[in-house]
């Protein structure tokens, strides 16, 4: 049997660490575990009822067929008003992309600009995908630690310093997946002026999670603040988070015109276009009333800070407040070197995490995993109750310590 040969693009990443933790979760719920999983960044709640009416109606319409590449007409016309409305960011049609998701589009900023040679710029802790994107694309990710006495947060003096010659993106998440924090506008303001000196790098700036909003400043957008960056910024956003669509797959992005037209020709030959039920849907959630989202984040903060109180109460953990989106970051330095029951050493936050699962069954996910240690990640999109019971047992674990 011939074997077959995979590509480098392959065999240089790794399966993402939060999906292979679900998985794991999965697995282990399937043997009988009693797993309380806190891996995934999934909202629990369903898509709202008029959402999913509209894309009924779409189906029943006979709106099955292909649609353009860069989205149907309602939908790009919703994406302009919703950037133009909450943003203040003018984009016409030839500066819209529409993919499978807010991944999809990011992949295919990086497919289309990032080669050999070239340096992406990610500050740490970071979303999981974004250096294997650029690996698998050929770059190098040049990965700037952001303490947590900064609140985890790129400084203009630390971006200063990481830009070289090489220097192809800078890559902004805000509010942050691992953990929550956003960039006020002044601190937006400050990293875009250092952008403004280097006219080599581009910024890419993941805000897909903006409307689940709890910070006291209001949220803004890197090209909001320094519009001056219009023409080598790119934002990108999407339905799954904020309207409870991870299902639906549709991301999108506000950006330069030919850097949007080589994403398009991409698209072009890889999936021809998102489905059609799912723009229609897309494009009523941006455009009709905002309550679920509302409602939603309600939710959200009195999860968030439920669970950051109990876990601040922990001796040996602490952890910053978020800004936004639905995690929290937990420090466990003040648990490495204890040890377990069973007489083994945490010696990082791997082994803390592992010691969490076996003894307790709460799945989370490393710090290590998000470029910065001794940490964890878990997610709080999911009901109080669950968020109860799984402090309840982390706190066990870490009285069970020696």
């Amino acid at each position: 049997m011939t074997a077959i040969k995979l590509a480098r693009r392959v065999t240089d990443i790794k399966i993402s660490p939060s999906t292979a933790a679900a998985q794991r979760a999965r697995d282990l719920k399937a043997e009988g575990r009693d797993i309380v999983d806190l891996t995934v960044g999934e909202p629990d709640f369903d898509t709202p009822a008029a959402i999913k009416d509209v894309a009924i109606a779409a189906i029943h319409a006979g709106d099955t067929k292909y649609t353009p590449v860069n989205g149907t007409p309602a939908l790009r016309g919703a994406i302009r008003h919703d950037y133009r409305s909450r943003l203040k960011i003018d984009a016409a049609d030839n500066r819209i992309a529409v993919g499978g998701g807010g991944k999809q589009i990011l992949f295919l900023a990086f497919m289309a600009t990032v080669e050999a040679g070239d340096e992406v710029i990610i500050p740490a802790p970071y979303w999981v995908s974004y250096p294997d994107m650029v690996i698998a694309n050929g770059g190098t990710p040049v990965i700037v630690p952001c303490a947590e006495a900064n609140r985890f947060k790129l400084t203009p003096a630390a971006l200063e310093a990481a830009i070289t010659p090489a220097t192809r993106w800078l890559v902004l998440n805000s509010p942050s997946n691992p953990t929550g924090v956003a960039y006020t506008p002044d601190e937006l303001r400050a990293l875009g002026e250092v952008l403004l000196r280097h006219p080599h790098v581009l910024v890419l700036s993941d805000e897909i999670y903006d409307r689940i909003w709890y910070a006291d400043f209001p949220a803004a957008s890197i090209l909001t603040v320094v519009p001056e960056l219009a023409d080598r910024a790119m934002i990108v956003n999407g339905v799954s988070k904020s309207y409870a669509m991870t299902g639906w797959r549709i991301g999108y992005a506000v950006g330069p015109a030919p850097l949007i037209g080589a994403i398009n020709k991409l698209q072009s030959q890889m999936s021809s276009c998102p489905s059609s039920i799912s723009q229609a849907a897309a494009a009523a959630a941006l455009t009709g009333p905002q309550d679920s989202v509302e409602e939603t984040v309600v939710q959200y903060r009195a999860r968030c800070d439920y669970a950051y109180a109990r876990l601040n109460a922990i001796p040996g953990l602490s952890c910053i407040k978020p800004d936004g989106a639905f995690y929290l970051y937990p420090n466990c330095a003040g648990l490495i070197g204890k040890v377990t029951p069973s007489g083994k050493v945490i010696e990082n936050d791997l082994d803390f995490v592992i010691y969490l699962l076996e003894s307790e069954g709460v799945a989370g996910i490393h710090g290590a995993a998000y470029g910065l240690s001794p940490y964890f990640r878990i997610s709080t999109a999911t009901s109080m109750a669950v968020i109860t019971d799984a402090c309840d047992r982390i706190a066990r674990a870490c009285a069970a310590l020696t």
